[in-house]
Formats: C-alpha cells, structure tokens, sequence
C-alpha cells in the first residue's frame, strides 16, 4: 500500500480537507449550543379555549396516566370544572368547593383533566424577586425579562410570603352546559388568603394564550399554601418576600 505524503498533496485537496475539518468542528460547536439551551418539555393536553366556547368539559387525561412521576409539575382544572388540579414536585393536589368559606384539599392521582399542562424539571435555578415586585402583573414582567433566552413555553415556581392572595375553585353545577367563559364560571368560589408561606406552581407562554393560558396573560398560576389546606387557581397576589424558581439546562 502507497501512502502519500501529506506535504505533496495538491493545494486544492489540503483546503478541501481543512474545510471538512472546520465544517465537523462548526458542527460539532452547533450542536453543543443548541443542547446547551436545550430545556425540559412541555406537554399540552387539549385547551381552555375548548372548554370554554366548546362546553368541552370531560376528560382528556387522567394523572394517573403520566407514568413518569419524578420531578412532575402541571395544572389544570378537574373534569367539568368541579376543582383545581395542581401537581408539585410528584405530589398531586385536588382542591374542591365545601362553602363559600372553606374547601378541601386532597392528595390524588385518581382524577381527570379537561385540559392540562404539565413538564418535568429535575433542577432549577434560584432568582430573588426584588421588592418592586408586588403584583401579578409585576411578576409576569419580571419573569419575561428573565426567561428571554430559555426554550418556552415553561414552567416556574414561587416559594415564600404573600401579604395576601385570591384563589378560585371552579364549582360548576352538575349537568351545566357550557358555551362561553361566563357559563364556564358559573359556581365559582373566590378565597381570600392573608399572610401566608405559599409555593407557586406557573407555566409561561407567549403563545399559548386560550390553549392554557388567559387571553390577557402570558402566565397561569396554581397557588397552594405550606400547610396544604388551600389550594387553587391564582388571580391576584401581593407578595411580601418570594424566591423564583426557573427551570436549570
């Protein structure tokens, strides 16, 4: 077997072979790029808006269902809008109307979703929320500037104090027909939380507004209290001192 000498190659062969060499480098620096901003999914299952112009309000997912339980997070309502789902950290919370002024707070997998959005996060990476930060409107802000460059839609979480917080359970009436947001709410009970340590559990998206976040909203946002007694869908807060949680590479 002959082997050439590699300083008689012709020049054209020696730049030839250069530009594979660069071409597999620039590749290879691609790809590790792309892998660098590479964050965990988010599964959508049907949407908000289906539920609430389509009245369509039985299940398209069970919890049970999701087989991977490690580092789960996810909200949604229950099934014909009877309760609020919330999934932290594998634990599956379901909170449901008992009076104007109380609800109950339960621990299952053993329920259904009419829509639902859910991720897994094996890490996160911690952010202070400074003072000036009080409100949602604030907060989603804030969030949008710190989540700039990471893959979305995703997920986040809130752990600390609120001066004070609105929560709803969806309570709709058994065989109610649903054709509009207005006849979506129906039942609804709005509760009132002052002074209290509370995680959070939101996904952030600027384009899934209808599918699982409001019209007017880049975020949705399921509040649970430390004591896991109140549970429910977030609608105005004023923080008194939080931690954000954003999804690590």
């Amino acid at each position: 077997m002959t082997i050439t000498n590699p300083m008689k190659l012709p020049y054209t062969a020696i730049a030839v072979l250069a530009s594979l060499l660069l071409g597999c480098h620039s590749a290879e620096k691609k790809k590790t790029t792309e892998e660098e901003k590479t964050y965990a999914d988010v599964e959508v299952v049907s949407a908000m808006r289906n539920v609430m112009w389509k009245g369509e309000l039985g299940s398209n997912i069970q919890l049970d269902s999701i087989s991977d339980k490690k580092g789960l997070y996810g909200i949604g309502p229950v099934s014909y809008l009877q309760g609020e789902l919330l999934i932290n950290d594998g634990s599956s919370y379901v909170s449901t109307v008992v009076t104007d002024s109380a609800m109950k707070v339960t621990k299952t997998y053993k329920v259904g979703a009419p829509f639902f959005v859910y991720t897994h996060v094996k890490e996160w990476k911690q952010v202070d929320v400074p003072a000036s930060v009080k409100n949602i409107k604030q907060l989603e802000t804030f969030i949008s500037n710190q989540v700039q460059d990471m893959k979305k839609p995703l997920a986040f979480k809130l752990a600390g104090h609120v001066a004070s917080a609105h929560i709803h359970i969806q309570n709709l009436p058994d065989g109610a027909v649903v054709s509009s947001p207005q006849e979506a709410h129906q039942g609804q009970v709005n509760y009132k939380l002052y002074d209290e340590a509370v995680e959070i559990v939101g996904f952030y998206s600027t384009e899934h507004k209808g599918i699982f976040t409001h019209h007017d909203s880049f975020v949705h946002m399921h509040l649970i209290t430390q004591d896991e007694l109140q549970m429910g869908h977030l609608d105005e807060v004023e923080i008194k001192d939080m931690k954000l949680f954003l999804p690590n590479k």
